[in-house]
């Protein structure tokens, strides 16, 4: 268990922009507007790097899982390592869909220099790579706000405590509770605004709709699991909670009553249930709207 950015500009005449630009209805897919359910590779990411008080650097990293829907499964080992240095470097196994954000870090040495820190992934029989090196134009804040000032209320905000309650083991099929010990400052304070409903986006999964003259409605929709592995889009959870998503493991995990519970009298519980037997790590971060905090929690499902 642990606690834990050139454009060109070329001045044409704009009668030649209006008779270059094709119609809108003549364009044909192509690679890069194509969106695929099952079937791509995932791109690791190098997302810059921090410096900590010891002298010492954090090198941060993501990933791009390019399909939709289908989640991969990779275990550490020549096909998901690091080089130099450990091959587990607390890297994932398993990828959720799309793009996932600055989701571990890799502390390396004061004296680290010029070198390089590779991540070497290999999906659909291709080994992509994110190269961590201490360029300064990759030195990240701490914390920041998008790169905006921190409001006086976000730089006294501290990251949320948290401690999980599990049993070491569990059988396949069968419920599993985990229990989540939650405290934190109160900060940032939660204003009463409903959150707009998000607007279609790059992440959103591929859909099927019927042509114009079909009578009836598309068939073999997928289910489209969200990153937290429920099936469904859950509802926006404001204010302090716990989230639940599998780090490592061979399949998702389903969580009920949701993934994402806020946090009540101190606690978050959840029960979650495995379909295929395996060692997992599923990975608890608590939320406080600004600041996160992570615990992780070793399973063996038999």
């Amino acid at each position: 268990m642990s606690m834990n950015v050139r454009r060109l500009l070329t001045a044409v005449p704009l009668g030649f922009l209006l008779l270059a630009a094709p119609p809108a209805a003549d364009a044909q897919p192509t690679a890069y507007n194509l969106k695929y359910s099952t079937g791509q590779t995932v791109q690791p990411v190098f997302e810059g790097w921090s410096r900590n008080p010891d002298g010492s650097f954090t090198m941060h990293f993501g990933y791009f899982n390019r399909n939709f829907v289908e989640e991969v499964h990779v275990p550490v080992g020549p096909d998901n390592h690091f080089d130099p240095g450990e091959l587990d470097s607390g890297q994932p196994t398993f990828f959720h869909p799309r793009a996932q954000r600055r989701v571990f870090s890799v502390r390396v040495p004061s004296d680290f220099g010029d070198r390089r820190l590779v991540w070497n992934l290999t999906t659909q029989g291709q080994t992509l790579r994110a190269i961590g090196w201490l360029e300064a134009t990759w030195q990240t804040a701490a914390r920041s706000a998008g790169g905006r000032r921190l409001s006086e209320e976000a730089a006294r905000n501290r990251a949320p405590a948290i401690a999980v309650d599990t049993l070491p083991e569990a059988t396949v099929q069968s419920e599993v509770t985990l229990s989540a010990r939650v405290t934190d400052d109160g900060l940032p304070v939660v204003r009463d605004i409903d959150p707009a409903d998000r607007a279609p986006g790059n992440n959103d999964p591929p859909t099927l709709q019927p042509d114009p003259d079909d009578p009836e409605p598309p068939r073999n929709v997928p289910s489209v699991p969200d990153r937290r592995g429920t099936g469904r889009q859950e509802p926006r959870v404001r204010g302090l909670r716990v989230s639940w998503i599998v780090w490592r493991g061979p399949a998702n995990v389903s969580f009920d009553p949701a993934a994402t519970v806020a946090v009540e009298d101190g606690q978050a519980v959840v029960q979650a249930t495995f379909t295929v037997p395996g060692d997992y790590v599923l990975r608890a971060e608590a939320n406080d709207n600004l600041l996160t905090t992570e615990h992780d929690v070793a399973i063996t499902v038999r």
